[in-house]
């Protein structure tokens, strides 16, 4: 059976890294910031999985992201994925000369699938991620959000799946617009309607605000659980999370000195 995993996400956009909530975005800092306030040779033994998401909301500085990319990857030990405005085949290559061991792909899933199926094709299932955002509405409705979560696709949560599941990726990255950045938890009820539904993978996010959160997903069927939140993970958060979770009976990779 394959180890449950524990993902660090960064969010770039406006070429600083950015806390968001309900995905409104707060700017926080630099490629700087993030050396001086987190030892990333650290924390290689306190999560399994790096994500680097592109988040500009204006026009992508793709090269900016690139070179970001490769300084992360230069300095992080550790399976590296990144997205954000990937519409062909040669966006996703260029990721990966970067420094990307996977490639992460939204609007294009659901806008130009016929281009992910070519990059899986090209790359492997193993190496490109679906990621769907989703907002949940008063009636419980779960409907799926592109562009940043600003625009609407008329699309259930479900209906969303279906096509992760037609496109032949290895994994799928599930954001509940609602809960991210609020520190309550993952919306566990989403993320079992969408376990019901998918063929792959999924790695849960949006909400996490402590190691019992991530348990919590876990728990609930995820292969993975992922945080954004920069602040609740400074200093030794991730690591202590992971001890926690390794406490609480979680199938972590363990490494000899957390023995």
């Amino acid at each position: 059976m394959l180890k449950k995993r524990l993902i660090f996400t960064l969010l770039y956009g406006e070429r600083v890294f950015n806390l968001s909530r309900n995905f409104q975005l707060q700017r926080v800092g630099d490629l700087t910031w993030l050396k001086e306030n987190y030892e990333l040779n650290s924390i290689t033994k306190s999560i399994d999985e790096l994500i680097l998401l592109d988040v500009n909301r204006a026009e992508r500085e793709a090269e900016v992201f690139q070179n970001q990319l490769s300084s992360l990857a230069r300095t992080c030990f550790m399976p590296l994925a990144a997205g954000g405005g990937i519409k062909s085949l040669t966006d996703a290559r260029r990721l990966f000369l970067a420094g990307a061991d996977k490639v992460v792909v939204n609007t294009s899933l659901f806008e130009s699938p016929e281009v992910v199926r070519d990059i899986t094709r090209t790359f492997g299932a193993q190496a490109v991620v679906a990621s769907v955002d989703y907002r949940t509405s008063l009636d419980g409705r779960r409907e799926v959000y592109l562009d940043g979560g600003k625009r609407a696709t008329g699309m259930s949560l479900k209906e969303g799946i279906d096509l992760v599941n037609q496109a032949g990726v290895g994994e799928l990255y599930l954001t509940s617009i609602n809960h991210d950045g609020t520190g309550t938890g993952y919306d566990l009820e989403g993320l079992r309607e969408a376990l019901q539904e998918a063929v792959v993978p999924i790695i849960v996010s949006g909400g996490a605000g402590n190691y019992a959160h991530l348990v919590d997903g876990l728990r609930a069927g995820a292969s993975a659980v992922s945080t954004a939140n920069l602040f609740n993970f400074m200093a030794d958060g991730l690591e202590e999370a992971r001890r926690l979770m390794l406490i609480n009976g979680v199938d972590l990779c363990m490494w000899t000195d957390q023995l």
